[in-house]
């Protein structure tokens, strides 16, 4: 089984480069991507009782909670009003959020595959499985956050919160990995892409701020992780449009 794979990847990376179907795959799961994501970002609770303004989101919040203070200041305490309001919409979107890890991973995963097709590069059939990675991550983040969210409403510590920021970390810094490798790629089509490209790679830089001190710079995950998505959108729609219609890869679209 092993040496058919190996066999069948050296037969790939023999042939030229050709349109690749798997373009349209990634379009239909970035437009999904966008769309859910809109759609689940007014599922979350909008604001939180007395989180730092440089966490942006109240579920980025969540995500880098290290104790009861910060547990109280995303929910409120119990008496807050808005208190079950936040506890109800944090646990809905976050059961919702498991859908979306789907899509974003078989987003990333096929334009990694579709980039592989274009370019022959072995490491980009590798980055493949780096937006899987990101998403088993983030169901297990999303299983700590259920235990502790439950042990905050009940009133004890919960000790779900000593693992939480191994998930998290990892899960951030595998999608900023995806972002270069995707960046990296489409410095390889043509100097406009190049352009894009570079711009996507340092976009990811800010993850590693966020991590190192969330409370001042969490809000830029998001913008640092769209600079990629946006970039493989891009591409999966030129690239769809050349292989459907132009019947040609879009490296030479690139180059020309």
């Amino acid at each position: 089984m092993v040496g058919w794979l190996q066999h069948s990847i050296k037969a790939q990376q023999s042939r030229p480069s050709a349109p690749t179907r798997w373009w349209v795959a990634t379009l239909a799961f970035g437009i999904a991507v966008l769309l859910f994501g809109l759609y689940l970002g007014q599922v979350f609770p909008q604001s939180g009782h007395d989180i730092a303004p440089g966490f942006g989101p109240p579920v980025l919040a969540f995500e880098f909670a290290s104790g009861q203070a910060d547990l109280e200041a995303i929910f409120g305490f119990f008496t807050d009003p808005h208190q079950v309001t936040r506890l109800a919409a944090m646990r809905a979107g976050n059961e919702q959020d498991y859908f979306y890890m789907l899509l974003y991973a078989g987003f990333l995963a096929s334009g990694c595959l579709a980039l592989w097709r274009e370019l022959l590069l072995r490491a980009l059939l590798a980055a493949a499985a780096l937006p899987v990675a990101a998403a088993l991550c983030d169901a297990y983040e999303n299983s700590l956050l259920f235990d502790i969210q439950a042990a905050f409403t009940a009133g004890n510590y919960s000790p779900a919160m000593a693992s939480l920021p191994y998930p998290v970390a990892a899960k951030f810094m595998l999608l900023a990995a995806t972002n270069v490798v995707i960046g990296a790629a489409a410095t390889k089509l043509g100097r406009w892409w190049a352009l894009v490209g570079s711009v996507a790679i340092l976009a990811a830089i800010p993850t590693v701020m966020a991590l190192i001190t969330p409370a001042a710079f969490a809000w830029a995950l998001i913008p640092s992780a769209a600079g990629g998505w946006l970039l493989l959108l891009a591409l999966a729609a030129t690239g769809s449009w050349r292989a459907l219609v132009q019947k040609r890869p879009l490296g030479d679209f690139g180059r020309a």
